[in-house]
Order: structure tokens, then C-alpha cells, then sequence
């Protein structure tokens, strides 16, 4: 019988040496995870802020697209007033030039011109 309370002393020391380790991974495993969390924590942080910043700038260059864009519309108005303006220049010049020359060949600005 002490042969056999012998064998069953090995189990229990076994089992419990066993049951120690079981603790110790746990333990260790517990460790890892509390670890896990506070990185995940950190990164989720990290995201949300990240994700205000990343709001801030689209609805600044929302606002900058608009006004690039009311600048664009103001741009091409202002040249084509622009242009109107040259065509007219130009117009009223040849109507001058053509005045000019057609006062040149009357006989009293002949006499007064030279």
C-alpha cells in the first residue's frame, strides 16, 4: 500500500506542479492582454483624433474649393468684360481713323494741318 501511496503522492505532485504552471501561463496571459488593451485603447485614441484633424482639413478645403471656384467664375467674367472692352477700343479707333482720314481730304483741313 505504500507503493501505492507512493505512486499516488507522484500524481498529486504532478498535478499540482501542472495546475502551477496552468497559473503561471495565465498569469502571463493576463499580462499580455491588459497589454493588448491598452494598445488598442491607445490606437482608438490615436483615430479619433486623427479622424477630427482629418474633418478640420476637408471642410477647410471644402471652403478653399469653393472660393477657388467663385474665383474662377469672377476670372472669366472679368475677361470677357475685358475683351468686350478691347473690341470696343478697337472699334471706336477705326471709326476715329476713319473720321481722321475722311477729314483729311476736306479742303479746309488741308490748309490748316500743314
Amino acid at each position: 500500500m505504500t507503493q501505492q501511496g507512493a505512486v499516488l503522492q507522484g500524481y498529486n505532485n504532478e498535478l499540482v506542479k501542472c495546475i502551477e504552471d496552468l497559473c503561471l501561463q495565465k498569469e502571463e496571459l493576463n499580462k499580455q492582454i491588459q497589454q493588448a488593451e491598452e494598445e488598442k485603447n491607445k490606437l482608438q485614441h490615436e483615430i479619433q483624433v486623427l479622424s477630427e484633424q482629418l474633418e478640420c482639413v476637408c471642410e477647410n478645403l471644402a471652403q478653399k474649393v469653393a472660393s477657388r471656384n467663385e474665383l474662377d467664375k469672377i476670372l472669366a467674367e472679368t475677361e470677357a468684360a475685358y475683351m468686350k472692352i478691347l473690341e470696343s477700343s478697337r472699334t471706336l479707333l477705326n471709326v476715329l481713323k476713319k473720321e481722321v482720314g475722311s477729314l483729311k481730304h476736306t479742303p479746309e483741313l488741308k490748309t490748316n494741318v500743314t
